[in-house]
């Protein structure tokens, strides 16, 4: 994914929100909505949110030093982990305690009946350009995957993020939309309480997709299969290079790829020609998959598994690819 395609989703959803919130808390002062109130967090929330995918992109541009010599690539996805704690914690449980209050003491909307109403019409065509936004961006690289496909899989969180709160952004406003008609059709606070848990239990639920989703990037993924692929076929395609005995991949950043592999060479190859034959492997992997920033391969004397014992030590070191 291109850094410039995420943060240009990423502004654009920042800015609806910022708006979006203001109106909506000037909304729940006029009116007590707990619908109203739940979706103001909401707003304010995805914009501290935002604010730290932006601040995460750049952090993780840092350069490499002796302590983190691999770089600071991953640290994007440590503020899109902490982006899923938020939304849980202010957005998720806030308006679930919230419900539960106004469940507890229903009151109707008296005042200003048509303020919240208008607001969340405004708010929904706003969040509905954000959302365009972003599908707009993601499709330059989803490719063929299908779009669950491309959330899981992704290895830049920011697009991922910001789809996935404004799909729940847009949800949350038309879930508060029907609680705030029904209390104001039928007069009853009830209708706004249980439009305010249903946002809650959808921002529990959003969280909870981005908390797994992060959690395996902050664990550390490795290549794609396609692009695992291309680089067995890279190494393979080489002079002098018999075959792959084993290799490993690991995402340092959503554009830098470590690769690590173990690479069989003729018996009879000087020091001098397998220094050589690295050189061009490496050239070739890279021009295969330009994300494959740190090489490092090791040369080897290919020896065929023979019996049940070297056949489980060779499939050990193959379970490690």
């Amino acid at each position: 994914m291109s850094a410039s395609g995420g943060t240009k989703a990423i502004i654009a959803a920042l800015l609806a929100n910022l708006g979006i919130a203001a109106t909506k808390f000037v909304a729940w002062v006029l009116t007590g909505s707990s619908s109203m109130l739940a979706e103001s967090i909401h707003s304010v929330a995805d914009s501290g949110n935002q604010a730290l995918l932006l601040l995460g992109g750049k952090r993780a541009k840092r350069r490499a030093t002796a302590e983190h010599p691999f770089g600071y690539g991953r640290e994007r996805y440590i503020y899109a982990f902490i982006v899923a704690i938020v939304l849980f914690s202010v957005g998720g449980l806030f308006a679930l305690y919230e419900a539960y209050h106004k469940w507890s003491h229903p009151e109707g909307i008296t005042e200003y009946q048509w303020v919240p109403v208008t607001v969340l019409v405004v708010a929904i065509g706003l969040e509905s350009f954000s959302f365009r936004t972003a599908i707009k961006e993601s499709n330059h690289v989803r490719g063929t995957a299908s779009w669950p496909d491309f959330v899981r899989r992704a290895k830049a969180p920011e697009l991922p993020v910001v789809l996935l709160e404004d799909l729940g952004a847009l949800i949350g406003l038309i879930l508060a939309l029907f609680g705030v008609s029904m209390t104001l059709a039928t007069g009853d606070g009830r209708w706004d309480a249980a439009g305010t848990a249903m946002i809650g239990l959808l921002l529990v639920t959003i969280a909870f997709i981005l908390a797994v989703e992060t959690k395996s990037l902050l664990l550390g993924e490795g290549a794609g299969p396609e692009e695992t692929a291309r680089i067995e076929a890279a190494i393979t395609a080489a002079p002098g290079v018999e075959r792959v005995i084993h290799m490993k991949t690991l995402h340092l950043g959503p554009e830098e790829l470590l690769v690590a592999a173990k690479i069989a060479v003729g018996r009879s190859a000087t020091a001098e020609e397998i220094a050589a034959q690295i050189d061009e492997t490496e050239r070739r992997i890279r021009e295969a998959v330009p994300i494959a920033r740190v090489i490092y391969l090791e040369p080897d004397i290919y020896r065929a598994a023979t019996g049940p014992a070297a056949s489980g030590a060779k499939a050990a070191a193959d379970g490690g690819q």
